[in-house]
Order: C-alpha cells, then structure tokens, then sequence
C-alpha cells in the first residue's frame, strides 16, 4: 500500500463550536492543494513529459472548483454520528471524494462529447487543441479521446492513494473503505446503465430512476454520508437514517441536475444546456414527459422525444423544451424534487444530530437540489 502522503495540519474549530461544514470544505481545499502538489512532483520524478500533459492538467482541473458538495455531505455524515476532535481522516476522505468526482467529470465528458465543464474546456477539449498547438501527427480527436481517459484514471488513483491513506490512519479504516468500494463499483453500474439506456432506446421511468439513483444519488450524498458517519463508528440505525436521508437528497439532486440540463444558464451552471436533450439521455425527466406524452394523447410530444439518434438541430431542442413544459413534466419533477428533499431532512432527523448539524444538512440539501424544503423551489 502507498506510503502516508503530505502532511496536513488539522484545522482548527471556530472559537464558538467545533469544525463546520464551510471549515471543513475550505480546510480539504487546503488538503487538496497540498496533495496535488505533492502528485505533480511525483509526476514529475516519473517523466517530465507525462507530468506537463496530463498529470498537469489533471491538478489544474480539479484546482477549478466545484461546488464540494460531497466534502460537506461526508462532514454532515460525520458529525451526525458524533464525530469529533481530530478530522484529519474526515479531510482526506473529502480530498479523495474531489479526486474520484474528477475522474467522473473527466471520463463523463469524454463519452457525451460535452464540450464545457466547471466554465471552461472539458478536459478532451483541452488535450485536443494541445495536439494542434503542439503540431502532433494523427487525429486529434482520438488522441485527446485516449489522453482523457489516462488523465481520468489518473484522478481515480490519486483518489484512491488518499483513500487508503485515511483508512490507514484511522481505527474505523475497513468500514470507510469497504463504503469506498461499494462506491466505486455503483458509479461505474451507472455509468454503464446510461449509455446502455441510449444504446436500447429505453424510456421507461424505473429505468431512469435505477441510472439516476447509481450514476449520482449513491455517490453525491448517500456514500458521503457513510463514510463520514463511518468514521465515527456510527451504529446501525444512525447510518440506516443516513443512507434514507442521502438516498432521498441524492435524487433530488439529480432531478435538479436534469432540470438544469434541460432549461438552465451556462452561465451558471458552467456546462452546456441541452446536450441531453440533443443526445435523447434517458432521464427522470425525459421519462416522464413520454409517460405524460402517451397518456394525453399527445403525439407531437411523444414523437419530439422518442428514443432516437443524436440531433444537432436548435429547434428540435426548442421543441423538446416546449414538450416538457406542455406534458407537465418540468411541473412535475420540480414537485418531486421538493417532496425528496422534505423526506431527505426527516430521515436525517431520525440520527438524533444536532439542531446546529442538521440545520448544515438542510442548507446543503438546498444548495444541491434548488428548493428550500417547506418553501419550494429557490429557482432553476
């Protein structure tokens, strides 16, 4: 197994109560920093030319931020099971959840073409017009296709050398990384459900809710929430309470994420809108819309959203948009977002967590899924 990487200082708690969610999402981006710096010398000891091409722009890109949402959920799993004092282990665990989410980000982009992430080139871009820049021979296509994928298992093993290191320094070591590489496996079951679901045509709603509960719930909040409850030797029915909570906040996340997809700004979202409707996804919403679609009778919508090939066309999208909205579906989904967020704050509840902790869990679940519980949405 790797030896212990960079040292790290344990930050301290705010004078008034112990470590928050924004400490410990700011103190992993400290984590962060010093371990991609310390990755990048690595990489540099092994070859000059892999350091500067791909190890490069792997530190660069997970150095572009994000919203941590994982980080934060792994705190809230943390401190709701109790967890307190040393949060070393607790810091590295979110560093390695930023690191896997990156190599999800990476090879993501690479099998839906998408050409944005995170406000700027996706990494298959990037590596795209290095090939033209650097005048190499051959497709710089396929090039920068392969080169992403490497820079994509790149993150995941440094995600996993820090995983390790955690669970090493922990007496709670086998439990966090057994909660690791459940998750590891159902984001790839995801990942392949999707592009499997675009391969079949599949439409159906149970399809879309199996992708969108293995591609994303599982691993943005629920197995967040574990491992950081993990750490703190949570018992059985705390962790039971946690993976409802998550499980709920994680599709609410997702259907806001589709929504977003869909009908949001670039500009805020830093990603294209409507690659998934160009593309035919399946999604929750998708599904729903064809459902609505069929039971209305509606054969112009049914027919703009059939399962298909790819289209290219603006208002083939426009026309989509317009079927989501006449079917009822964007009303709808936005409902079933409010409803899994309520239910996500009644399962967290159930822990016995603090107010103060599950006032940090219910912020979250606003920032992930758009709507504040009890009120509605905040927009999309």
């Amino acid at each position: 197994m790797p030896g212990p990487g960079p040292t790290v200082a344990e930050p301290a708690g705010r004078a008034d109560g112990p470590l928050t969610a924004a400490d410990a999402t700011r103190a992993v981006e400290t984590v962060l920093g010093a371990v991609l710096d310390a990755r990048l010398r690595r990489a540099g000891d092994v070859d000059a030319v892999f350091a500067r091409d791909l190890a490069g722009p792997v530190t660069a890109f997970v150095r572009r931020g994000g919203k941590r949402l994982r980080t934060a959920f792994a705190w809230c799993g943390w401190r709701a099971a109790g967890g307190a004092g040393d949060a070393t282990a607790l810091l590295r665990t979110g560093a390695a959840l930023e690191l896997l989410q990156a190599c999800a980000l990476i090879h993501d982009d690479v099998m839906d073409g998408s050409p944005l992430r995170r406000g700027g080139p996706a990494m298959h871009v990037g590596l795209v017009r290095m090939h033209r820049t650097a005048r190499m021979t051959g497709s710089p296509e396929s090039f920068a296709t392969s080169a992403a994928v490497l820079a994509g298992d790149l993150a995941l093993a440094w995600a996993d050398d820090l995983l390790t290191e955690a669970a090493l320094g922990s007496p709670h070591g086998p439990r966090l990384y057994r909660e690791w590489q459940a998750m590891r496996s159902e984001m790839v079951a995801g990942q392949y459900r999707d592009i499997h679901a675009q391969a079949t045509g599949a439409s159906g709603v149970d399809d879309a809710l199996t992708i969108a509960t293995l591609k994303s719930a599982l691993y943005t909040v629920e197995r967040p929430l574990a491992l950081g409850a993990s750490l703190a030797a949570a018992d059985e029915w705390t962790v039971a309470s946690l993976r409802s909570a998550g499980r709920c906040a994680g599709l609410a996340f997702q259907l806001r994420d589709d929504l977003l997809g869909a009908f949001g700004d670039p500009e805020l979202t830093g990603k294209p809108t409507g690659d998934d409707l160009r593309s035919r996804k399946l999604t929750y919403l998708l599904a729903v819309a064809l459902r609505l679609a069929d039971a209305a009778g509606d054969e112009e919508a049914a027919a703009v959203l059939a399962p298909g090939a790819a289209t290219r066309s603006d208002d083939t999208v426009e026309r989509m948009r317009r079927a989501l909205e006449r079917t009822g579906a964007r009303a709808l989904v936005e409902s079933k977002i409010e409803d899994l967020a309520a239910a996500g704050l009644r399962h967290f509840a159930r822990t016995g967590a603090s107010p103060a902790v599950r006032e940090e869990f219910a912020s979250l679940v606003e920032r992930a899924s758009g709507v504040v519980p009890g009120r509605g949405k905040e927009s999309t």
